[in-house]
């Protein structure tokens, strides 16, 4: 099982997907693109306290992170 992991303000939100069916993996890589497109960032955990920006969708990530687009002024 993979999990998204999507960071805002209010805390995260979790979405959990099997890998191994296409329904499930097109729905994760849909949410992929429209989080990146919204001004996310995406990162997989490569190691313990490292972390890799990804710049499109990788369906063999156990754990991808999503950050909100920091805002400053």
């Amino acid at each position: 099982m993979a999990i998204q992991i999507v960071m805002d303000r209010t805390g995260d939100s979790r979405h959990p997907f099997n890998p191994g069916d296409a329904q499930e993996l097109a729905k994760a890589e849909e949410r992929f693109y429209e989080l990146t497109s919204a001004g996310f960032t995406a990162a997989v955990r490569t190691g313990p306290g490292q972390t890799s920006q990804l710049r499109s969708f990788d369906p063999h990530a156990e754990e991808t992170v999503f950050f909100p687009r920091l805002v400053g002024g």
